[in-house]
Parts: C-alpha cells; structure tokens; sequence
C-alpha cells in the first residue's frame, strides 16, 4: 500500500505539469460561452423597489450576448433563456454541458434578508396592570450595497466527475484514442488522477476568471465584495469554469438605480466583456 501511495504520488506530479496538452492533444481555444439569466418565470421574488432581480438579470444577459457577439465574432453566444420563463437549475447547467461550453456565467441580483422581529404595538390594562401588546414587524437593511462573484466550492467537486466522465466517454469511441490523448486511460488509477486535475483546473480557471470580473468592477468604482466559494446547485456539475456573479444589489436603491439605468448597464456588460477578452487570452496561452 505504501509502494502505490508513492507510484500515485510520482504520476500525479508527472500528469500535473502535462495535463494540459495532453488530455485533449490540441490547443485550447474558447469558442462556445454560455450566458445564463438567473431566476425567471415563476421564480421571480426578489425585488428592489420598482425592479425585479429576474427582469434585470435578463436584460443584462441579453445585452451582454450582444456584446459578446459584436466583439468577438468567433466566440458562440448561447444562453439558458431569452424570455422570462422558469428553467431548473440543474436544467441550465446542462445546457452548457451538452453544448460542450468553455465558460459559464451566471447573472443575478444580490438581496439583503428580510429580518423578523417584534415591537410593543400599546399597552392595555390587565386586572390593573400595564400589559404590552406586541406587533411583528419586518425590515431590511438598504444600505448594503456592491458586486461579489461565486464559484463551486470544493465541497461540490466530486460532483463533477460523472459530468466528465460522460463528456470524455465518446473519445474511447474513436480509433487509436489511447495515441490521440496520450496518458488518458479509462479506469486506472492515471485516469483518476487526470480527473482530478481537470477538476482543479476548472476550479483555478474559474477562480482566474471571477477575480478578472471583480477587478472591473472595482475599475467602474463599484464596491467589492470579493470572490467566494459557496456550495451552488447551478454551478457544482459544471464541466467547465463556471462562475455566478452578483452584479449589485437590488435592495439597495442606488444600486437599483444604477443596474435599471442605461448608464449602468453598458458599464457592467463592458467590465464583463474586458473580464472575458482578458481570460481568453490568458486561458490560450498561459494556462
């Protein structure tokens, strides 16, 4: 058992520096993104004072494939809805899967919770005593306000490994494959290990990329809440480097204001497209 612990040891440092070129034996080029609008249809709560977070989601989504197209015409533009429909979220992820897309991006609106608590509504007198009368009343904070990006934590990896099992599965259908993808051999402890590294590619890619996003937020002046880790349905099967970004929030009315406004949206959409153009250019020549 120690003797395979070391053999597991030396390959995986010897597939870590080579997994890259190797797995697919071709240059790593982003051709296909995948846009999804967060929420939509009948689920649609979250709202500021006039807006509601899946109307704007939506409409930045949409402005943002347009963009995306308009600027780089090699890259395809899918998106998970276009109208304000219901998609699960298992649903949208799997569009990307089976569109064998190179990144995921998913746009929402933050929200501040709603706080429950009771105040004295009068007193009223009781065999002589002042009793309170209490009334429950709910409030959220305003004041809270910025942009924060997601990524799958890593309590959610092993979820991705039947995802690229089965989007690797068809290269086995192909002659000579052990040739084509020199290193890549199904159910052996190698295979395992490259399946770990694709994981945590993924992971750094999508880390590389939500710091990116955060940076031109904070260009634009907006407030940064940081990239983080969270356990997300929507991103933890992900074949690719998925992010969701929270592109300000709804509950506080200057940002309302701001992400409702024409203004707002060209700055957001063109920190997303600058934050895209410069993962692509460090994902096809760095990674």
């Amino acid at each position: 058992m120690y003797l395979k612990s070391i053999l597991t040891f030396i390959i995986y440092l010897v597939l870590s520096n080579t997994v890259d070129n190797q797995v697919f034996a071709q240059e790593y080029k982003i051709k296909t993104i995948v846009i999804d609008a967060g929420h939509g249809g009948k689920d649609g709560a979250t709202h500021g004072v006039y807006s509601k977070e899946k109307d704007v989601a939506l409409r930045t989504a949409l402005n943002l494939g347009k963009a995306l197209q308009d600027s780089l015409k090699d890259i395809k533009v899918i998106y998970t809805r276009q109208t304000d429909v219901f998609i699960p979220l298992y649903e949208r992820i799997n569009i990307a899967n089976n569109a064998k897309a190179d990144l995921f991006i998913s746009i929402h609106l933050n929200d501040m919770p709603v706080r429950v608590s009771r105040v004295v509504d009068y007193y009223k007198k009781v065999r002589g005593r002042k009793v309170p009368v209490y009334r429950t009343v709910t409030s959220k904070s305003t004041s809270t306000r910025g942009t924060e990006t997601f990524v799958s934590g890593t309590g959610r990896l092993g979820e991705q490994d039947e995802v690229i099992k089965r989007e690797n599965a068809s290269m086995f259908l192909e002659d000579n494959y052990q040739k084509n993808y020199e290193g890549f051999i199904a159910n052996t402890p190698e295979n395992d290990i490259m399946l770990s590294l694709m994981k945590q590619t993924n992971r750094d890619r999508s880390l590389k990329f939500a710091s990116l996003l955060q940076q031109e937020y904070v260009n634009a002046g907006r407030t940064n809440r940081g990239v983080q880790e969270k356990s997300l349905a929507v991103l933890a099967r992900a074949a690719m480097p998925a992010v969701l970004t929270e592109i300000g929030f709804v509950s506080n009315p200057e940002d309302e204001d701001y992400m409702n406004s024409e203004e707002g949206q060209n700055e957001i959409v063109t920190g997303i497209i600058r934050a895209i153009k410069n993962y692509k250019r460090i994902a096809e020549t760095s990674f």
